[in-house]
């Protein structure tokens, strides 16, 4: 078994980190540097920076911050938000980012993941999707989870990787901000239709919650937010308590 990641996500909006409940209801979490730079400290594997209102107001992630930020890390960084052209993952690519998040962009032009993949690689490229159950299947959502698509998430992420990313960032909205744990069943079907790492999103509660997403629905990486930010548990206490399930992590 490959190591598994911990991943902190910040959630930007107006410079600030912030994080609500169900996508909505968001508070102010703390200052993106600061948490950035505490983070890398505190022994965690990656680090996601997601802008989250940059598709909504129409405009590209924040490159200013993601320098700051990338000069205060040394670890693996992803960028989100507001991403629509191969120029603009060079841009925040040669600002610091490791990997780019892509959502909105791809739904409405799926050959964005093979431009951006055959550009900068597929370990580049990240499919994100937030996907919300409605009757027995569950449904991608865009720009911020406002949008409803249509799209079956499990065939739309099957379509990603045919397309060239290199990873998914898989959030369930029905679970995000709740830390009532990972929503186990989606993860466990799409890890049985795709080869490449799925990070598991929304519902991190407990140590727990992560144990069971990584040994009972097979996520390479678990990613949270609040229970972060707020200190209610530490990357080095999880860390230790998922070694301890046998999950093998990389200890610092």
């Amino acid at each position: 078994m490959l190591t598994k990641r911990i991943i902190p996500c910040l959630d930007i909006k107006d410079g600030r980190t912030v994080k609500g409940v169900n996508f909505e209801g968001l508070r102010d979490a703390g200052d993106p540097v600061e948490l950035a730079r505490r983070y890398s400290e505190e022994g965690a594997d990656e680090l996601v920076f997601l802008d989250i209102t940059a598709t909504l107001e129409k405009r590209k992630t924040l490159v200013s911050l993601v320098k700051r930020i990338a000069e205060e890390i040394n670890i693996p960084f992803t960028v989100g938000g507001g991403i629509k052209t191969v120029g603009e993952i060079e841009e925040l690519l040669k600002a610091g980012a490791d990997k780019v998040s892509l959502n909105s962009s791809i739904v409405r032009d799926p050959e964005l993941i093979t431009r951006a993949s055959e550009a900068f690689g597929a370990q580049a490229v990240v499919a994100a999707v937030d996907a919300r159950k409605e009757g027995d299947h569950w449904k991608v959502f865009i720009s911020g989870g406002t949008k409803a698509t249509g799209l079956d998430a499990l065939e739309w992420m099957k379509e990603t990787e045919q397309k060239g990313a290199g990873e998914i960032l898989l959030t369930s909205m029905d679970r995000d901000g709740t830390k009532s744990g990972f929503d186990l069943e989606l993860l466990s079907q799409v890890n049985e239709i795709i080869n490449i790492p799925v990070i598991a999103s929304g519902g991190a509660g407990t140590v727990e919650h992560c144990i069971d997403a990584v040994k009972q629905a097979n996520a390479d990486a678990v990613l949270a937010a609040s229970i972060f930010h707020f200190k209610e548990i530490e990357i080095a206490h999880l860390k230790n308590k998922m070694g301890e399930a046998g999950i093998p992590v990389r200890l610092t």
